[in-house]
């Protein structure tokens, strides 16, 4: 199985008094981690992709097994479960450097196109070309 990863330092921004991750930053983290792969893996950089169409998460699951803290470095994997005509289901699992999970679960994207001027969003499926790149992340 390939995965696709990132580091991730947690910095000042990114905890509360308690000095540990803020739970909406690690969504925040998430996207990113989706971002850069579209970007680096995909060869699909949100900022081309936004002009006429995107990747919005429609389903997201996740569990936080263990608090990050402030300066701690971790690895944000994600990889593939299931590819369709024109969504993805992602796993993807955050592990600190003492490979202990801090957080894993699901999310979904679909691929949509849309039209400002008729205010109109829909799903549209994925080029051939789209798919194969995808399926190199596929677990199989």
């Amino acid at each position: 199985m390939s995965q696709f990863t990132k580091q991730e330092k947690v910095r000042f921004q990114h905890v509360d008094y308690a000095g540990i991750v803020f739970y909406p930053r690690f969504l925040e983290m998430l996207n990113c981690l989706v971002e850069d792969w579209f970007e680096e893996a995909l060869d699909r950089p949100f900022s081309k992709m936004h002009e006429t169409n995107g990747i919005p998460t429609v389903d997201l699951k996740i569990q936080f097994k263990n608090a990050a803290r402030l300066g701690e470095i971790f690895t944000k994997k994600l990889w593939v479960k299931e590819l369709k005509n024109s969504s993805i289901l992602c796993g993807f699992q955050f592990v600190n450097e003492s490979e202990i999970t801090v957080l894993e679960g699901e999310v979904t994207l679909v691929n949509v196109a849309f039209n400002i001027e008729r205010n109109d969003i829909k799903a549209e499926p994925f080029s051939d070309e789209m798919k194969e790149k995808i399926k190199i992340y596929l677990n199989s």
